[in-house]
Order: C-alpha cells, then structure tokens, then sequence
C-alpha cells in the first residue's frame, strides 16, 4: 500500500483514467473540484453496476456536491442495500477543505477495490457511500497558503464554506445548504459506520494518525462492546501496516504544554461523528497529522478507510444487533438519566507518548513561552492521560416527550425533519394538560457571533404547570431512535439545543413597556395597597446599594409585579410531557 510506489507505476505506464491529480504529481498536488465531478463519472462508466455516481445537493456557489457508491452486491442505493441486509459505511472528504487528504484516498480505495487489486470481493458485504468533498465552494478557494502549519499539497482549499460557516459544527443547527444535503443523504443510507476524514493541527510527534469513535467511551452497552472490538481491530491492521495510530485527539490539556498531556474527550452533536454517534450509529473521526508529508498522510487515510470497509463487511452483523438493541431502548428512555455533557475528569493515568525532543523557552517575539521541536530526535514523553469520560450535564427524560406550540413549529419542523425526528400534530386542543415548563433565568449572550449565530447559555428548572395545548402544536416523543437528538434539541441547557443555538431568542426581549412617568403612579399605588411589597422594597434599597441608585431599575421592580407585565417573556413556549396530548 506504499502509495509512492504506486505513483510510480502510474506514471511510468502512463496517465491512468482513474488516478488522481495527487498520484500523478507524486503527491506534490491535489486536483481542483472538477476532478472529483470527472472522476466520479469516469467511475460509474467504467465499473456499470458496480458503482454509481449521482448528485445528493447543491453548493451556495451552485456547485453540484458528488456522491460515489460502489458495491459488487447490486445494492447501490440506499433502499437495496436495507433489502439485501449489505452494511453501508460512509466517509467523506473535505468538510474542512484544506485538509483534503481523504478525497484523493477515497478515490484510490475505491478504484483497488473495483479493479480487484485491494481485497478482491470485499464489495460484496458492504456498501462504500463516498462523499470526496463536501464543502466544495471551500474546495475552490484555492491558495498556497490555507494551512500554514501543513506539509503539503502545494495547494489546497479553505476551511470555511463560500458563507464561512465551519461545517463541521453545523450538524445540529444545521444552516447550511451542505449539511443539511449531508444529513439528508446519512439519514437516506443509516449508514453503521460514518467517517469524517481530517488533518489535525497541533504539536509535533511520531503518530500519524487518530481514529476517534462513537459509541466505545461512551452510550449504549452493547454498542460499545462491538465498537471495541471494531476499532481495536482497525488499530491493530493500521500498525501492521507500519502506522501509530492514536485513539484520541492529540490535543494538549494546557495549549503548547506537551507535559500537560492529554483526554480522551466526548465532542457534542453540533459535531459529524458526535452527531452520528447520538443516532446510535458509530462516528469515526479521522485526523492525520498535519506535519507529515501528504503521501504519508494520504496512505494513513487509505489504510484507514479500506479497514473499516473490510472490517464493517465482516463484522456487519453483530454490529447491526447492537445498533438495533440500542434503538430499542430507546422505548424505554422516559423517566431515566441522560447524559448530555462529558467532561475529562479527575483520574489520570501516566502514558508513554511517542513525541519529539523539545524545549519550552520565552519568546522575544511575542513574551509568553514558545515551543521548539526537535522532529530529527525522536523520544518518549512520559505524560498524564485522562482515559475516562465523566458526566457533566445530565437530565431525567420526560416520559413522554415535548410539545411546541403552533406558533413556534414552524421554527423547528425543518431541523427535526433533517434530524430523522418523529413528531405528530396535535389535532384537538385540549384546554389544560399536565405538563412542566421552563422559565429561563440569567440569559448570557456570547459577545460575538460564532457559527453565525447569537448563541446564549440560560439557567433554569422545569417546573409542574397546568397549561392548554392548541391544536396544530408538535408532540416529538423521546420513545424514538433519535430520541437522544431530541434531548439535545430541547432541552434548554444542552450546549447544542435550539435554545443554546438561538432558535428561540426572541422570548428573552422584552416588547412591551411601561413610561417612567406611568411606572411612577403604579409604584406608589402598590406601595400604598400592598405592606409586604413595600417592607420587600425597602430592604432591597438597604441590601442592594447598586439597585439604589438606579431609577430605572427601582421602577422596573415595581413593573414586573402590575398585571400589564408580559408574564411570557423568558418562558421557554415548548412544554415537557408524561404522554402524548
């Protein structure tokens, strides 16, 4: 699988049809988007039957996104592959479109596998859905200098879409038209196992590639079990093939402080694998590292996909058990904890760590403390590892799930649609339900956009009310195969809900008002009519110096408690439920 090697051959037999801009430069380059439009056509045409090119969306700038399937099954769309029972594995490119390793690999393991020269019959047990570029309009904002910390190619994409979204925190959100044309396709396939490929920044060391996966820390029990052994098995055949793989994301615990060392963390859904892992399927994040040379890094992606290709082909079967025991207790969730937030913990363990040589010195440039690497003496770090995962934030399921109201469906129809959520319409009113509702409290805004969007953190509790439930509100239940993503999606405080993302951000203003000359007759109405408000008055003027001396705050005390005061503001409108309306 020396990938140079192969080049080499390539080149002296002359251009092949299929090979790659990357294989016929020795990896000096990657080819622009229309080589992935050529090649996935170019495919099709010369394996009929075996693989299949189509368009599964549109770009911003009108590029048409690429999906190539191959299988030797006749399985070559999604409702074939569930009726012939083949398990589909999808991996993309190019989400992040400078890291861009994982489109020339796709098109290599896809043309060994159809010629036969890689694993001759592997196509018959699986399904491959390769996407060799998301993020095409980032494809095409092609420069020499996108990743400055990259060895290679010599050119190569932006990071951020043509509306300069990272698409790879939009998965739950959900804005672009790239991802939500990828969610569409994921859901159409339920593929077992979905690889984002990558190339990470970062430090510099000895492995050349992390293969981070969902669930195996964390969810289902069965479902860890055969993640596992899947991914114990792909890192085995990975270090047979000469590479150090990492199992987790090789970031520091302290920025530039190798001896900090590192966790294995739990990403939230707003995430690809994380997202595709709270469906309970298995997301697998493929990082190469950025300062090896692009035929090393492109080797490590190639051996990595063919793996789980193989792998997936064999272990189909009990890996779709576990996935299916999963859904199924998902009828089961109401009432029960759910984790919604991981955190690194507290227990460490002592790792050896293949890095480099380095000194940690103050810079004259910028003040702070800069590392230096030394990649020509390779050695040991002996470094902490927080290995287990804990709890951050969890909840109790409701028993039965959310209602939104009528006025707020059409704010989420669409998301829940894209997200593979159940939900009915309510038909009847009914003029009081049993339910709980939230009342945000402490809302705080991130300073600036991020992602495009306002994003707020809120507290507060559910709390027991008796409220009327309209008819055409939405009741999404928890008992469902994504009932984890309507967790996520409504419960107020998760980091990626609709409220965290800013869905509903126009219940924290306040619309109606009250003038100071106005407010000041009803203060001293109050005060007169009410002793207990005046005695609660007066002691606020003592214990709180800064509501003092501030009229309009002193007024504002007195306008929350008159009846013209909007009761609604910071009332979260969708209920939680024991049972369906």
């Amino acid at each position: 699988m020396l990938l140079p090697l192969l080049a080499a051959a390539v080149l002296a037999a002359g251009p092949e049809p299929l090979a790659t801009t990357a294989e016929q430069t020795r990896w000096k380059k990657t080819g622009r988007y229309d080589e992935v439009e050529r090649l996935c056509a170019a495919f099709e045409k010369r394996f009929p039957g075996k693989a299949r090119c189509s368009t599964f969306g549109t770009t911003p700038e009108g590029r048409a996104l690429k999906v190539l399937v191959a299988s030797e099954s006749g399985a070559l769309d999604a409702a074939s592959a569930r009726k012939k029972g083949v398990p589909a594995v999808l991996f993309q490119g190019g989400i992040h479109a400078g890291e861009i390793d994982g489109k020339d690999a796709g098109f290599q393991v896809l043309r060994g596998l159809l010629e036969g020269t890689l694993a001759p019959g592997a196509l018959r047990q699986v399904v491959a859905v390769f996407v060799p570029v998301l993020n095409a309009d980032g494809h095409e904002r092609f420069g020499a200098h996108n990743r400055p910390n990259q060895v290679g190619p010599e050119e190569m994409g932006w990071r951020t879409s043509s509306r300069n979204l990272n698409l790879n925190r939009d998965y739950v959100k959900a804005d672009a038209p790239e991802t939500q044309a990828l969610l569409r396709l994921l859901h159409a396939w339920d593929p077992l196992v979905y690889l984002d490929l990558h190339v990470t920044d970062g430090a510099n060391f000895q492995p050349d590639v992390s293969v981070m996966m969902e669930p195996v820390h964390v969810g289902p029990d069965g479902m860890k079990q055969a993640g596992k052994q899947l991914l114990d098995d792909v890192v085995k055949g990975l270090e047979a093939n000469g590479h150090k793989p990492l199992t987790f994301y090789p970031a520091f615990q302290k920025d530039d402080d190798p001896s900090s060392g590192f966790a294995q963390g739990v990403a939230p859904p707003r995430f690809s694998s994380a997202y595709w892992s709270a469906h309970h399927r298995w997301g697998v994040l493929v990082e190469t590292h950025s300062w090896k040379d692009y035929a090393t890094r492109v080797r490590a992606t190639h051996d990595t996909v063919l793996a789980f290709l193989l792998l997936v082909g064999k272990q189909g079967a009990a890996l779709r058990r576990a996935a299916a025991d999963a859904d199924d207790g998902m009828k089961r969730m109401g009432g029960e904890p759910v984790t919604l937030t991981w955190g690194d913990g507290k227990h460490s363990v002592m790792m050896a760590f293949p890095g480099y040589a380095y000194t940690r010195e103050p810079s004259p440039i910028s003040g702070a403390v800069r590392v230096r690497y030394d990649p020509t003496r390779p050695t040991t770090w002996t470094v902490p590892f927080f290995p287990e995962p804990v709890p951050e934030m969890q909840v109790d399921a409701p028993r039965g799930g959310y209602v939104v109201p009528p006025g707020w469906a059409g704010v989420v129809r669409e998301r829940l649609d894209l997200h593979a959520i159940r939900y009915t319409t309510v038909a009847a009113a009914r003029p009081a339900m049993k339910c709980r509702q939230f009342r945000m409290k402490e809302p705080v805004f991130r300073p600036v956009p991020y992602e495009g969007r306002q994003t707020v953190a809120v507290k507060g509790e559910w709390e027991d009310a008796s409220v009327p439930v309209a008819a055409g509100s939405l009741y999404v239940p928890v008992a469902q195969p994504a009932g984890l993503m309507v967790l996520h999606l409504f419960e107020p405080r998760a980091p990626d809900s609709f409220v965290s993302w800013g869905f509903f951000s126009a219940v924290l203003e306040q619309k109606e008002y009250m003038e100071p000359y106005v407010a000041e007759q009803v203060a001293e109405q109050l005060l007169q009519d009410d002793p207990a408000l005046r005695d609660e008055f007066m002691r606020k003027l003592v214990d709180d110096p800064v509501f003092a001396k501030d009229p309009a705050a002193r007024l504002d005390f007195f306008y929350r408690r008159h009846p013209s005061f909007d009761r609604a503001m910071n009332l979260y409108p969708v209920l939680r439920t024991d049972g369906a309306p």
